[in-house]
């Protein structure tokens, strides 16, 4: 079991070697670092450029503001870096928890180039070095998550460090775990492991959240476009200036993934809510008056929606679950053993594709809300990620499992196959 990840050729967990002679250029190869002290060398830089970018952002809001002071900016860059690990951050009698998605994906990006460097560093090959360097980065990762929130607690701004902790923790060991997967080859060892059907369903289940996902930033920019006189109005309401307006297009940026989301949830059915009692869903929208930011003139009014999102709230899952189903297919009869597979078998792998698709689309849609301060911003979000989620993986499951079943239908028979050869 401890070697179970190793490379062809690596015996008793040694090292990944091919049989025959060593290489002529073996003597001079890179020396390689101690397991734990490349998993502490790299979690620390992805530590200082997270925390670095978001400082520098802040700093330089703090260049365009008449109040306030140096250090003030560097704890705001130092929570909002906290918050984008849903690490609960209290100012006052509010709370903010809502993780701008852009900035978390940022530091994902950054993690997953950690575990890669840390694998490549170590030449880490055998599954216990494999599961200690993953370990030991994500918990010196998660370890200085949690003195930053000790050093930026000050005053009314508080930070459990816990949440603080297990927030860091997590985001680096799912991303930096990935990167040194892949990086030291066991990626491959365990996709060539994995049954046929679900190695199949992955990227088929990433084909269709990536589908549903592109549909709603394009109706997202297509409502932004209409309401484009609103996004002038709240500008010119602001009046950041252009340092301002350098910062307020970096917050826009961070939460446009969040923002996207809301769609995909709007395009579900259950919809979202951009505060206590409101609600934004194909059914209906009451939200009344919105925060002044550009990012929210997408929003419909008050009242009825229009009919071609109802449309849209059907479409949409059938057209992902489609393309899912042709990923499944194509793959699945590119296949040796496809010969032996019937539709029903196509059908079945392009259901369990829709069914993975709703659980990420879950996980994403669970992560886009929170809180947003006090009052009637304590609950943004979409509550009903689960129900979304659900109405949107049966759309897909349905979509799937017909687009993989009549393409492996069509399919020539043997007999045919032969005969036109």
């Amino acid at each position: 079991m401890t070697d179970m990840l190793s490379r062809p050729g690596a015996r008793d967990g040694g090292p990944h070697q091919a049989p025959g002679p060593a290489p002529a250029d073996a003597a001079v190869a890179a020396p390689t670092k101690p397991v734990v002290l490349s998993a502490v060398i790299s979690a620390g830089a992805c530590l200082l450029a997270g925390l670095l970018t978001c400082a520098a952002v802040a700093v330089i809001g703090w260049l365009a503001a008449t109040f306030g002071g140096a250090s003030g900016a560097i704890r705001a860059g130092a929570s909002a870096w906290l918050v984008a690990h849903k690490a609960g951050v209290t100012l006052g009698s509010g709370a903010i928890t809502i993780a701008p998605l852009g900035l978390t994906l940022f530091l994902g990006w950054c993690l997953y180039r950690g575990g890669k460097s840390a694998a490549r560093s170590s030449g880490a090959d055998r599954t216990k070095d494999l599961i200690v360097l993953s370990g030991t980065f994500a918990l010196v990762y998660g370890l200085g998550a949690l003195i930053i929130a000790l050093l930026t607690a000050d005053g009314s701004l508080r930070v459990s460090p816990l949440s603080a902790f297990f927030g860091a923790a997590s985001l680096a060991l799912v991303a930096g775990t990935i990167g040194v997967l892949v990086e030291s080859g066991a990626a491959q060892d365990i996709a060539d492991a994995t049954p046929t059907g679900l190695r199949d369903a992955v990227p088929a289940a990433a084909a269709a959240v990536l589908t549903v996902i592109a549909i709603a930033s394009l109706l997202y920019g297509v409502l932004l476009a209409i309401h484009f006189s609103r996004v002038t109005g709240m500008l010119e309401l602001l009046d950041a200036g252009v340092v301002g307006s350098v910062v307020l297009f970096a917050i826009c940026l961070m939460l446009i993934p969040n923002m996207v989301l809301y769609v995909v949830s709007f395009l579900a059915g259950p919809g979202f809510q951009l505060g206590v009692g409101t609600t934004i869903a194909p059914t209906g929208v009451d939200v009344g008056n919105l925060p002044a930011l550009p990012l929210l003139a997408a929003v419909p009014a008050d009242g009825a929606t229009p009919t071609y999102l109802l449309v849209l709230t059907a479409a949409v899952p059938l057209l992902a679950g489609a393309v899912a189903g042709l990923v499944v297919a194509r793959r699945g009869l590119a296949d040796e053993d496809s010969d032996a597979l019937g539709w029903d078998a196509f059908a079945l792998r392009g259901g369990m594709a829709a069914l993975v698709a709703g659980v990420m689309l879950y996980v994403l849609m669970a992560l886009s809300g929170g809180s947003a301060g006090s009052g009637r911003m304590s609950a943004v979000g979409i509550p009903a990620a689960l129900p979304a989620a659900g109405v949107l993986a049966a759309g897909m499951a349905i979509g799937a499992a017909i687009t993989a079943a009549v393409i492996a239908s069509r399919r020539p028979a043997d007999g045919e196959a032969d005969a036109g050869r």
